[in-house]
This record gives C-alpha cells, sequence and structure tokens, in this order.
C-alpha cells in the first residue's frame, strides 16, 4: 500500500481517507521500511496534505493510542510546531496557567522534533517525570488538574517513524497528527498552526474527526500560537460548526503589543528558567503571549466567551500562584507515582 501511496504523492494525485490510514497502518505495524516512511512523508509535504489524508492519518492514530480515562472535560493546549521561530514553550506555559484558572488539563506532547525544546524536553528540564504510564497521568490530571502524556510511550508503533522524521528535519504531517491524537480523547483544544492555509484544513480535520469545541489558531507573524506581535486567525470548531476565522490582537485582550524576539526560546534549561520567571510573575511579552494563549484555552474550554474576561482570568492563575502550584504539584506528584 504505501508504495503505492508513495507513487499517487509523487504525481500529485491525493489519497481518500481509507487509503492514509492504510498507510498509517503499515507504517504503525512495521511492514514499512525507513526509505518508504522518509519518502512518503516528503511526497505528501511536497503535494500539501489535504483534510482527509491528515484525518485517515489521526484517526487510526487514536485508535491505536494507548488511552488515558479522565473524568469530566478536559482540554490540550498544543502547537503543531515547525514554524521555524525558535520561540520559547508558550503553549506548555499556557497549560499550566488554565489548569491554575481551573480547566482539566491533558497535555500531550513529545521531545523538539524540528525545534531545539519541545514540550517533554522542558517539562523534564523542570523536574517533571514525563514517562508516566496511563494510571499515572489520569492521577495526575484528577489529582493536581494536568498531567503530560509522552507520545513515544502512548503510541509505541510510531517508533518506527521516529529516526525517518529526525532525519528529515522539516515539518511532516506528523506534526499535525500528534496534536491531533491524544490519547485522553480530549473534548477541548488550543491547537497552533503556522500558517493559514494549514489553519483551515486543521480546523476542517477537527471538524471531520470531532470535537466538544476547539480553537485552532494562527500568529500572523508565523507562529504556531496567538502572537503578541500581531493580529492572529482564529477558526472556532464546535460540535458540528466551524465558524469563518475571526482576526485577534493583543488589544483583544486588553494587553500591549511586544516584539517578536522578546518571546525568543534557548535551551530546554533556559526555557524552564523563563517559565518558572513567568509564574513567579514576572510581567513583560513571556507573560503577556502566555495569558493570550491561556485565555484562548478558557474560551475553548467553555469557562466565558470575553476574551479580556479570559486573559484577567489566567492573569489572576498567575498572580494568586495557583499556576505555579500547579507545576510544583505536578513534579512532586510524577515523581512519587513513577
Amino acid at each position: 500500500m504505501i508504495k503505492e501511496a508513495i507513487g499517487n504523492l509523487a504525481a500529485g494525485k491525493s489519497l481518500g481517507y481509507e487509503e492514509a490510514a492504510a498507510v498509517m497502518g503499515e507504517i504503525m505495524g512495521g511492514e514499512a521500511t525507513a526509505a518508504q516512511i522518509g519518502a512518503f512523508l516528503v511526497a505528501l509535504r511536497i503535494k500539501g496534505e489535504t483534510v482527509e489524508e491528515i484525518a485517515g492519518m489521526a484517526g487510526l492514530m487514536r485508535e491505536k493510542a494507548t488511552p488515558v480515562k479522565v473524568s469530566g472535560p478536559a482540554i490540550d493546549i498544543v502547537g503543531t510546531g515547525g514554524d521555524g521561530s525558535g520561540s520559547f514553550n508558550i503553549s506548555t506555559a499556557a497549560a499550566f496557567v488554565a489548569a491554575g484558572a481551573g480547566l482539566k488539563v491533558a497535555k500531550h506532547g513529545n521531545r523538539a522534533a524540528s525545534s531545539k525544546c519541545g514540550s517533554a524536553d522542558i517539562l523534564e528540564a523542570l523536574g517533571v517525570k514525563i514517562d508516566l504510564g496511563p494510571e499515572g497521568v489520569a492521577a495526575c490530571i484528577e489529582r493536581v488538574g494536568i498531567g503530560f502524556m509522552f507520545a513515544p510511550v502512548f503510541h509505541p508503533a510510531m517508533k518506527h517513524a521516529a529516526q525517518p522524521r529526525r532525519d528529515i528535519g522539516i515539518r511532516t504531517v506528523f506534526n499535525l497528527l500528534g496534536p491531533l491524537s491524544n490519547p485522553a480523547r480530549v473534548g477541548h483544544m488550543v491547537l497552533g498552526v503556522p500558517g493559514e492555509e494549514l489553519g483551515n484544513k486543521i480546523a476542517a480535520v477537527l471538524l471531520r474527526l470531532g470535537t466538544v469545541h476547539s480553537l485552532v489558531v494562527h500568529g500572523q507573524d508565523g507562529l504556531d500560537e496567538i502572537s503578541a506581535s500581531t493580529a492572529s486567525l482564529v477558526w472556532d470548531v464546535s460540535q458540528e460548526i466551524l465558524s469563518p476565522p475571526y482576526e485577534v490582537s493583543p488589544a483583544s485582550f486588553g494587553l500591549a503589543v511586544a516584539k517578536k524576539q522578546d518571546i525568543s526560546g534557548g535551551t530546554p534549561q533556559e526555557n524552564a528558567s523563563m517559565l518558572q520567571l513567568i509564574l513567579n510573575g514576572r510581567k513583560g511579552a513571556l507573560r503577556n503571549i502566555v495569558v493570550m494563549n491561556a485565555a484562548a484555552a478558557l474560551v475553548a474550554g467553555d469557562v466565558t466567551t470575553d476574551l479580556k474576561e479570559a486573559a484577567s482570568l489566567a492573569g489572576e492563575a498567575i498572580d494568586s500562584c495557583r499556576a505555579r502550584e500547579k507545576l510544583e504539584k505536578l513534579v512532586e506528584l510524577s515523581h512519587q507515582l513513577g
């Protein structure tokens, strides 16, 4: 199947939902060679992934994932990566703020694929035990309000694609599939993408796969987050409704515009130190962009529909130290359980 799919993609032909799922099944079943996986990923990227291709592959990944059982609604805040910005881990910081504001956060992530620091890298640097199994993660989510699912633990069959993906070193469909295959089957998401065309596709994929209420976001400076330096686009996906994208700016959240270079990141240890400064109350561009993305989570999580109110709630979660306490408790409990 994968050889036939590579030929079709190279000829500019798209795959259907079932075909894409079948190829994914071969990859996850260890039936495809590393060369075939690499060729497939590059051919798909060059042709451009369709909604049906992404949905078919993500649907199969969801089926094969080791499930995490969470009571009640939960949310994930995640970027697809591949934006080349080298920015700080905004969505990971926003996850602690959202948890501090009362949301139940089921964070799904991995080590860096095409950047310096992935969500797993920064959490490990912060002292979180990142490789808990499903029961441990579920306990963290229920008792702390936030837990982390390390992708290789919950998608063991994806090991076959890990090396080809690293060797390629560019954004591939796997950057998109990770956020779409949360093992806790979250009904709410803030999902960041680095381009408007991709935003249209991912919003349509969420509609195809089903979601309770999610926001797909894109900073018009190229960030796969809501940007603090320029306008951003937001796609609101709720039940069976996909609204046309609308524009937001820092002013929409009652916040000042920042310079893009003020949110640049570094090594996992440097990013961990920056995250701790934010949770300890340091003001500035980094806090603002984290607040904006946490505010988006509060909207997607149906806490409020008002962005300024959501930003105020996110700011209170930091200033009251509730967000910092979530990190401290997650570090402590993850080691007790691990």
